[in-house]
């Protein structure tokens, strides 16, 4: 149900303010170039690249820097409920008094539910042109859904909410934008707007919900999908930019939080360039926290029908409108919007993302002690690295293979086991690369940027293409397992007969005893770090691209 948090998706990322990520530029030492044409002078600088006494950096043939970086993690958990169990003798007697009503208020959500779901199919029968506004009659009838909503917010214990200023005319503001703490919201600006509304096409399947959105002309997306992304932003901008379609709502964190802070935005609703109007939404608590976090719908129902009354507040701000260059300040609008809504909640902004959650919710999957220390603020992660969160969920399941300790750091020999290296001077390096705080232990932040760092190096494919031909000896588009040794010989030499099978079989990911190019390509996206293995041989070639890249660009 995790993956059920919002009923709104993430469009495109907001790069965050306030990490401002930095280029180096390592020049090497000129070489004379008909040097390199001699094939001693060839494995003379091969033989150095892979010594231990060589000052370069075991990644400078792919243009990684020495100066990389990783900055300090975050302790803030903005995704963590904070009354998850039931504590204390008043809120152990306030539910033993509230039993009977908690039944009463079952039957009437139950009932609500049912009544608005009829209706809701009454005022879709039939309704073929769902491209156009819904007909005025059809929306009429949907008042009566509107009212069941409200009644289920009743049911919640919301008996009364709190509302501060008042919703703009459509025609001013055609979009409104919300921070998202529960499921609660989408109900309530059901009732109060009858919005549009932005949605993962998984929740088109759900029961009840399903159908109630439909009538709401839902823009469906998958979060995941660069084209369907699009198609949702020329939808906002099309319903957006018609009076006749009702408002669009938007939650650009993509996500609920506990409503302690407020994570990075999404730019969906601010690309199409209309003014919107920020939304905020409070609910103020003693012994009850309301926010979603990592429990269970059920629990967090029966904790709301088990309360005297739920507190919530509703602010409407004022207006936002972009500045005249719509595309060029798509990215500023939605951090100005953002600071605005921050700075009314008076919470502080962070870099987390619906990336975050998703590596919480992974970590927690497989068992471990504090999956919130596997957050990595994903949205500064993705501008700086430009690496996805399916990247990034692939790179933690490896790390977790690597069994980290209670404080979620890995060892030298636990790193070397999963990668399949044996100690060396070599592995040795690999390891200090990431290992920027010289402790003799990684974390997964550090992992997952070196291994982003190298793996979007833009001479990083044509490197695992060269090394591919490289081990490639007798040009059958395979590497056999003598082949595989011969390669890695100069960097990782006396390799035994279990450690080369070991790391044949991590390369040969098809599992057919052949390493096809295929097969090459995917273990090095999977762990970059192993292009050092063939760093001796590509040394030259690496250089020889690099300076021919660095041409053409002056050029």
């Amino acid at each position: 149900m995790a993956e059920h948090h919002s009923l709104s998706t993430p469009l495109l990322s907001v790069p965050p303010s306030d990490h401002q990520p930095h280029l180096v530029i390592n020049v090497p030492d000129p070489i004379d170039s008909t040097a390199l044409q001699s094939p001693s002078a060839r494995i003379h600088i091969q033989q150095n690249s892979g010594s231990d006494n060589n000052p370069r950096n075991l990644f400078e043939f792919i243009g990684a820097h020495k100066d990389f970086e990783v900055p300090s993690s975050s302790t803030i958990d903005p995704f963590r409920n904070h009354t998850p169990n039931i504590v204390g003798v008043y809120e152990w007697v306030k539910i033993v008094i509230c039993l009977p009503i908690a039944l009463v208020r079952l039957v009437l959500f139950g009932l609500c539910l049912v009544v608005g779901y009829l209706v809701t199919q009454l005022a879709l029968h039939g309704w073929k042109d769902k491209e156009n506004p819904m007909p005025k009659w059809r929306c009429r009838l949907m008042w009566v859904t509107r009212i069941c909503a409200r009644l289920i917010l009743f049911s919640f214990g919301y008996h009364w909410i709190k509302r501060r200023g008042k919703p703009a005319p459509r025609e001013i503001a055609p979009i409104v934008v919300s921070n998202h703490v529960s499921y609660v919201e989408p109900i309530f600006f059901f009732y109060e707007l009858f919005p549009t509304i932005v949605a993962s096409e998984a929740h088109d399947s759900m029961p009840f919900v399903g159908t109630i959105i439909r009538a709401m002309q839902v823009i469906y997306v998958d979060r995941f999908s660069r084209s369907s992304r699009k198609r949702a932003v020329n939808e906002i901008k099309r319903k957006a930019s018609c009076n006749r379609f009702p408002r669009v709502l938007l939650f650009p964190e993509g996500t609920t939080t506990n409503g302690r802070l407020l994570i990075s935005f999404q730019l969906g609703a601010f690309i199409p360039g209309y003014p919107v109007q920020p939304v905020i939404v409070r609910y103020p608590y003693v012994h009850f926290d309301q926010s979603w976090g990592h429990i269970t719908v059920a629990k967090l129902m029966f904790r709301m029908f088990t309360q005297f009354h739920n507190f919530m507040e509703v602010e409407y701000l004022p207006l936002m409108s972009p500045h005249e260059n719509r595309k060029e300040n798509a990215i500023h609008f939605a951090q100005r919007t953002s600071r605005v809504i921050a700075s009314a909640l008076n919470v502080v902004q962070t870099s987390h993302s619906y990336g975050d959650f998703m590596l919480c919710a992974k970590a927690s999957e497989l068992k471990q002690e504090n999956p919130s220390q596997f957050m990595v603020e994903m949205a500064w992660v993705e501008s700086s690295f430009h690496i996805k969160t399916l990247e990034a969920l692939d790179f933690l399941e490896t790390f977790l293979s690597m069994n980290p300790d209670p404080s979620g750091h890995v060892e030298f020999h636990d790193f070397l086991r999963v990668l399949r290296l044996k100690p060396c001077a070599l592995s040795e390096k690999i390891f200090g690369f990431i290992d920027v705080e010289k402790i003799d232990k990684i974390t997964f932040k550090q992992f997952l940027l070196g291994s982003a760092h190298i793996l979007k190096q833009p001479l990083f494919k044509r490197a695992c293409e060269l090394a591919f031909t490289e081990c490639d000896t007798d040009g059958k588009n395979c590497i056999l397992k003598q082949e595989l040794r011969d390669a890695v010989t100069l960097a990782v030499p006396h390799m035994n007969e279990d450690e080369i099978s070991g790391l044949h079989s991590l390369f040969d990911v098809d599992g057919d005893g052949r390493i096809s190019k295929d097969d090459f390509v995917t273990c090095l996206r999977r762990h970059p770090l192993l292009i050092a293995l063939f760093s001796p041989r590509l040394w030259h070639e690496g250089l020889y691209i690099a300076d021919h890249r660095i041409v053409e660009e002056a050029s």
